[in-house]
């Protein structure tokens, strides 16, 4: 026969365990809304096709806006397609070191789109399950995960964005073929690094909506609980 105390002490541990799930959970939730505000910013061509006035790229690239667009464009699509696929820029010339590099550039998308797809499913059945028991906590511990992101990248590029882009081209590349030489590689004549700070602002805005929209949508769903 089990004693009150040993009741008691299984309780608190499925409690402790229910808890670690759902921060597991939460933190599955927010890597997905994250790696979806980086895919939404390197599909949302109008970004740049504004910037190439704004920055004045035409000037300071020596391209046409016709072949800067163009060249743009091939670059995104080579990025979002799954397809395995040689890089050849359509007019601009490139060396050996930049279509490696390109080539790095789509293996990080093509992990970022598997991740999406496992996150996203766990992230879609933790959901439902936890509105089918009325559980809408999990909305407000996800926005307070996700706060984190935005004050982190916020204040790396208050304080220096180039630093902070350095630092992440280091993590994310074993090679520093990124460090491109605009006499070989002139395509990054037409990609100033305000255009990726202008891009980093854009994740940075699309998580500050999706955090609002949670705790938005937790306020609306606890008030009816």
């Amino acid at each position: 026969m089990s004693s009150p105390g040993y009741g008691y002490e299984v309780n608190v541990s499925k409690k402790r365990e229910y808890k670690i799930l759902q921060i597991l959970f939460s933190l599955t939730f927010s890597l997905f809304i994250i790696f979806t505000a980086v895919k939404l910013t390197l599909m949302f061509k109008p970004l740049y096709y504004f910037d190439i006035q704004y920055l004045n790229i035409p000037e300071q690239s020596n391209f046409s806006r016709d072949e800067i667009v163009k060249n743009y464009d091939y670059v995104i699509n080579y990025l979002l397609s799954p397809k395995e696929q040689e890089f050849n820029l359509p007019s601009i010339p490139y060396s050996e070191y930049g279509q490696i590099h390109f080539k790095d550039v789509k293996r990080i998308f093509n992990s970022i789109d598997l991740l999406l797809i496992i996150t996203g499913f766990i992230s879609l059945i933790g959901s439902v399950n936890n509105i089918k028991n009325k559980n809408f906590h999990f909305l407000k511990q996800t926005s307070s995960i996700l706060i984190i992101l935005p004050i982190v990248l916020l204040t790396a590029f208050m304080i220096n964005f180039n630093a902070a882009f350095t630092i992440f081209h280091k993590i994310f590349f074993r090679n520093d073929y990124w460090l491109f030489d605009p006499k070989i590689d002139p395509i990054i004549n037409i990609l100033p690094e305000k255009f990726f700070y202008h891009s980093a602002l854009l994740i940075v805005a699309l998580l500050i909506v999706s955090i609002l929209s949670l705790r938005l949508i937790y306020k609306k769903l606890a008030a009816k609980k």
